[in-house]
């Protein structure tokens, strides 16, 4: 697959989100931007950081040195619960772009809602702000579950133009997929791999893999894709980087699709957003 055939998801404003993103966390500064790179090579359009992963300015190296022309490249960053607040959101917002070294930011991201701190409406009416100066293009949430997301709306009457949630085969989250899709929320999946454990072993993943001539990984990314989820697999190995890319190319069919969503057991690889505060 081309890049100029990844699927687009429309979210708030008609911006457009390349579905197949590329996600760099827990990749050291000194690595993300070589990764980047790469990843820009093979074709993805679409990068996703944040503050707390500590290589925004890796990723800032890598945009500013590609070839590809900066309009074509959409970026996501998230603002760390400790800085919620309506000027410490501002201030984090312009440390992220400092750091990038970019003017607009396509999409920004509330990390997560610590629901104990109690700051995430806060926040959210200054990402509502810098959306309205013309700073970022859009906005939205990580892992936020819908009493954080209907909070959100009542408070303001808009809701997150994005959710980004842990998803995978083994955590399918279809009740907040669900309420995600009724208020008109994409869904973004990170850890869609699950973070290599035990869903990449899974037989059921296996049998599809080895008759279309594919990989586990490919396979699980394209169920993320024929979903209609925004994706996010990681790597900073050069030949994973371009077999990931290129699960965009794997067709599954309507019985693959019902054989994985049977694999559903609620397992969790990162906290449960009800009980994270830090």
């Amino acid at each position: 697959m081309t890049v100029n055939e990844i699927p687009l998801k429309s979210v708030d404003r008609q911006v457009d989100i390349p579905q197949l993103g590329f996600g760099v966390w827990q990749v050291p500064d000194d690595e993300v931007d070589a990764a980047v790179a790469k990843a820009l090579e093979v074709g993805y359009r679409h990068i996703d950081t944040a503050r707390i992963y500590g290589n925004e300015s890796g990723v800032g190296r890598a945009l500013a040195q590609t070839d590809v022309p900066r309009e074509e490249i959409f970026v996501t960053t998230k603002v760390w619960p400790e800085d919620f607040g309506s000027q410490e959101t501002v201030d984090a917002f312009n440390g992220s772009m400092d750091r990038l070294g970019l003017e607009t930011l396509d999409l920004m991201l509330l990390h997560w809602p610590f629901p104990e701190q109690d700051r995430y409406v806060d926040a959210w009416k200054a990402l509502q702000a810098l959306r309205d100066a013309g700073r970022v293009r859009a906005i939205g949430v990580c892992n936020f579950h819908p009493d954080h997301l209907q909070r959100l709306f009542d408070e303001t009457g808009e809701w997150p133009s994005i959710n980004q949630i842990e998803l995978h085969p083994y955590l399918q989250q279809r009740e907040l997929v669900e309420f995600n899709g009724e208020h008109g929320i994409v869904t973004e999946a990170w850890s869609p791999l699950a973070s290599g454990k035990e869903v990449m072993d899974d037989p059921v993943i296996g049998e599809i893999a080895e008759r279309l001539g594919a990989t586990p990984a490919q396979v699980i990314i394209a169920w993320h894709l024929a979903r209609g989820f925004v994706v996010l697999p990681k790597s900073v190995t050069p030949s994973r980087i371009e077999e990931n890319f290129a699960a965009a190319d794997v067709q599954l069919t309507e019985a693959d699709m019902e054989a994985i969503a049977g694999l559903d057991r609620g397992m969790r690889t990162g906290p449960d957003p009800d009980e994270f505060n830090g």
